[in-house]
């Protein structure tokens, strides 16, 4: 969206977080948005209550360690590396679209992520990722996160294959408003190439 913005500067836009991909189809049948960004458990095309929908992006998701991990120095990880180690990630929420993505690449490559303890946002989830050395995340690539120099996090590229997330568009086909067909223009103008067979992705995506 940022991207979009900065091409379109005359266009009004109204970011809002919705919380999964159900409070996100209500609003787009209410019409109190126009678009979601979603993880969508169908077949791109329109669905039978006129909901469409096209992937747009697919995002790799990197480990993020402390800098005495085991993996730390690491110049990037296989999966298989990956088992065994402890993967925290409390702020995954069973039943929504990413926590049943993050489930299903846990079961498909024996990886343990555990999602116990309070979320009480990105800090605190840096700082103890920071000072535990038997503690990992995992993150997006395009996820924007500054910490302190002093805690020397490490972004580690993950292959063998890559897990990506699969971000699609979603929208009422009736919705006629013109800053919608600017934005799925826009998307598909500047559209990645597809990622090649070294990618996973759910069979559901």
């Amino acid at each position: 969206m940022r991207a979009f913005h900065r091409t379109h500067p005359g266009i009004e836009l109204d970011v809002v977080t919705l919380f999964d991909a159900d409070a996100a189809l209500t609003a787009l049948r209410s019409g109190t948005i126009d678009a979601s960004f979603r993880a969508v458990p169908h077949s791109p095309g329109q669905s039978a209550d006129d909901i469409e929908s096209v992937r747009v992006y697919d995002e790799p998701v990197q480990l993020l360690t402390g800098p005495g991990h085991a993996l730390a120095g690491a110049r990037s990880v296989t999966l298989s590396e990956l088992a065994g180690h402890r993967i925290w990630m409390p702020g995954l929420v069973t039943g929504t679209e990413w926590g049943t993505y993050y489930d299903d690449l846990a079961a498909a490559f024996g990886l343990t992520i555990e999602v116990t303890g309070p979320d009480f946002g990105t800090d605190p989830l840096l700082d103890t990722i920071a000072d535990a050395p038997a503690l990992a995340t995992l993150v997006g690539e395009l996820t924007r996160l500054v910490w302190p120099s002093d805690q020397d996090l490490r972004r580690i590229p993950v292959h063998g294959p890559t897990p990506v997330y699969p971000h699609s568009l979603i929208w009422r086909s009736d919705n006629s408003h013109p800053a919608l067909a600017a934005l799925r223009a826009h998307l598909h103008a500047t559209r990645p190439e597809a990622p090649g067979a070294g990618t996973w992705a759910p069979v559901w995506a």
